[in-house]
């Protein structure tokens, strides 16, 4: 069975409902679930994400805000927080570790940390149980996807193309799986441009997919109530999970 990965932003549009989708996305099948951690430049993401950010940080939101949410949360499904770096810097990675490991979740996704500088706090993670997601470009070389595999935790996040989240552009994969699964038994997850329409060709030869925009863009659809966000959400993850494990 292949596995799901969910991405919402935290706090968007409320913490109330934060916790009200991602128990839903549990009950959906969904796998793991990446909480967002709201930043106001996401140099990774795309339009739809970003502007997520930005309405969740004009509502006011705060860490502690991540922190109260995910121990509803992470009783329920398998959770990661997703932030970039700068936050982590400014409190300290023994903070968020600290945090971490009071609320639940299982590790971290930093798009921004590079693997030369991700070294030393890996070693902080492991020690506590905690996963650092790895990133793999299809730009990168042999030598440098042996170098990232070698002590990859959990899965590995293969992106689907250089750029950012939710384009959907389309590129030949397999080569660069393969490569990747001659170096580690760690599950490959592809990630970027993933939806209902992309999700059964992008896991071929993958052991699972990250979803994102896809999920974000119904959250900032303001012609949706509460409620209708959840229920088009959950019947999104249900169909992409079917369509992967076709």
């Amino acid at each position: 069975m292949k596995n799901l990965v969910a991405y919402i932003t935290t706090g968007y549009p409320s913490l109330d409902f934060t916790v009200d989708m991602a128990l839903a996305l549990a009950d959906a099948g969904v796998d793991t679930l990446e909480l967002g951690m709201p930043f106001s430049d996401p140099v990774a993401d795309g339009p739809v994400i970003e502007k997520a950010n930005l309405k969740a940080l004009q509502n006011g939101f705060k860490l502690e805000h991540l922190f109260d949410a995910s121990k509803e949360i992470a009783p329920h499904i398998d959770t990661l927080w997703m932030g970039y770096f700068n936050p982590f810097y400014h409190k300290g990675m023994d903070f968020f570790i600290d945090q971490a490991k009071q609320s639940g979740v299982n590790g971290f996704i930093i798009p921004d940390l590079p693997l030369e500088e991700a070294r030393p706090y890996k070693g902080m993670m492991k020690d506590s149980n905690l996963a650092l997601i790895d990133f793999i470009a299809p730009t990168d070389s042999q030598e440098r996807i042996k170098e990232i595999v070698t002590d990859a935790q959990k899965f590995i996040y293969l992106v689907a193309y250089a750029g950012i989240t939710g384009s959907g552009q389309s590129e030949d994969l397999q080569p660069i799986i393969t490569s990747i699964k001659e170096h580690t038994k760690t599950p490959v997850y592809v990630g970027f441009g993933v939806d209902q329409n992309t999700a059964k060709e992008k896991a071929q030869g993958v052991d699972g997919v990250i979803v994102g925009s896809a999920f974000v863009k119904v959250l900032l659809d303001d012609s949706l109530n509460g409620t209708q966000k959840i229920t088009t959400i959950s019947a999104l993850a249900r169909e992409i999970k079917e369509k992967i494990n076709e």
